[in-house]
Order: C-alpha cells, then sequence, then structure tokens
C-alpha cells in the first residue's frame, strides 16, 4: 500500500509547515452530511483525516464529540457504515491520508482479519484504538500489518520517554498522537507551558513523525505547535463547526 501518512508528513515539512490532522465523527449529523464536511476539511487544507467511528461509551471524548457520536448512533451509523464511506472518500481523494479512529470493543467485535481486510479494501491508511494499551496490541498489529495497515499510538501527557520508544517500535506509514492535555477531547484556549519540552524530548527519540492533539482549536495554535511537533490535530473545534452547521475551515 501507499505510504500515505508519511507523505503527507514529508510533504508538509517541504513547505515549511506542520502536517494539518483533522479528525471528524463519521454520520453527524447525518451519513451524508459528514462526507461532505470530509470533503470540505480536506478541501480546507487538511493533509490527514480521522475518521471517526460512533462509539456507545466514548470515554476518552469530550461533550462536542461524545454528543456527534451518540447523535451517529442513532442514525445508525456503523462500522461497516463507515467503511462504506471510506471506500467513497479514498476514490475521490486518492492522495490523504485516512486514519479509522475508533475503540477496540468494535474492531474486536467484527473479528481481527475480517476487519482488516475491509479496512485495506475501502483504503483505510492506519488504525487508532483508543483503548488498546501498548501490551495488549501485537495481536491486532500483526493483522494489520499482514495488510499493509499502519497504527497510530497514543502519547499521554505523563507517559515517560522509554514507554514512548516502545509506543513506536515497529511501526511505519504512522505517527506519534501526543495528546496534549490531561483529561478529555476539547477546544482550550491556552495549552501547558512545558508543551513545547515535552514535544520536543519525544521527538528527539522518536522514527515517526509527531503530532499533538486534544485542545488545539486555532490555525494559530497549530502553527506554534508545529513549531516543535511535524503537525497538529483538531477535533472538537471542527466537530463543533459541523454541528452549527458550517464547513469545518479552521479561523
Amino acid at each position: 500500500m501507499k505510504q500515505r501518512i508519511t507523505e503527507s508528513f514529508a510533504r508538509a515539512k517541504s513547505e515549511g509547515r506542520g502536517a494539518f490532522v483533522a479528525y471528524l465523527t463519521v454520520g453527524f449529523p447525518t451519513m451524508e452530511k459528514s462526507e461532505q464536511a470530509i470533503d470540505d476539511v480536506i478541501a480546507s487544507g487538511a493533509d490527514i483525516v480521522e475518521l471517526g467511528v460512533p462509539f456507545s461509551d466514548p470515554f476518552a471524548d469530550g461533550g462536542v464529540i461524545r454528543s456527534a457520536a451518540y447523535e451517529a448512533l442513532k442514525q445508525g451509523t456503523t462500522l461497516d457504515g463507515v467503511l462504506e464511506l471510506t471506500k467513497r472518500l479514498r476514490a475521490r481523494h486518492p492522495e490523504t491520508g485516512f486514519v479509522l479512529f475508533s475503540y477496540y470493543n468494535l474492531i474486536f467485535s467484527k473479528g481481527l482479519e475480517t476487519f482488516a481486510k475491509a479496512a485495506a479494501d475501502a483504503g483505510v491508511d492506519a488504525v487508532l484504538a483508543v483503548d488498546l494499551p501498548l501490551e495488549e496490541r501485537e495481536e491486532l498489529l500483526s493483522v494489520l500489518r499482514s495488510y499493509g495497515i499502519g497504527y497510530i499510538p497514543l502519547i499521554a501527557p505523563n507517559t515517560p520517554i522509554e514507554r514512548v520508544r516502545e509506543s513506536e517500535k515497529g511501526l511505519d506509514n504512522s505517527f506519534l498522537y501526543v495528546i496534549t492535555v490531561k483529561g478529555t477531547t476539547g477546544a482550550r484556549t491556552e495549552l501547558p507551558a512545558d508543551l513545547a519540552s515535552r514535544l520536543e524530548s519525544i521527538r528527539a527519540v522518536s522514527h515517526l513523525p509527531v503530532a499533538a492533539g486534544f485542545g488545539i482549536s486555532t490555525k494559530a495554535q497549530g502553527e506554534e505547535v508545529s513549531r516543535h511537533a511535524d503537525g497538529y490535530i483538531v477535533g472538537s473545534a471542527l466537530v463543533k463547526l459541523v454541528a452549527d452547521g458550517k464547513k469545518p475551515c479552521l479561523a
């Protein structure tokens, strides 16, 4: 498979900027409108899109994304439906990196082999399973690798550097998703004072690009973070724009 995630970060670097990773909840407010929103965010400059699979217990997410997930589930959005949408998106956006952002329960319930084959057929580049700890991920990773699909590890604010090293081992066509703040997702007016040094420390030990997420809501914040990282991730702010009937474009 193409190394779209690696290529997206390399392209952004060559242009002197951080890669813009956008998160949107698939199926919110409807499947049709979420598909349009994804097209819009790519048109606005997103290099990589995290396709949020709605889940009934999204414990890592704040109010905006939680509400969007519940509404998407009410609309009947399923993992299979998300993969069908991904296939349509891939046909229109052959160079965009697509990350399936999910909870492991949904993936495991489908069956790892069945899931990986369907994800590869749909054009998924990588998977992020929020609730899958480092020590238990190899079963999923081995199946994903056989289908040429990457895996995105989450790095918490209190993750020791040695664990960062372990988290990135054996991964390619991927990036480290560094969580900027403690707590759930959601826009913040300010980011932690020690974030810059934290990001620099992680970059120093990783062969993968580093992207920071949670709390970033404006392009200015993203550009500031990108002085110390390879990219930035925006989710809640974009989902809120969709909820307000607006295009998901950063101010």
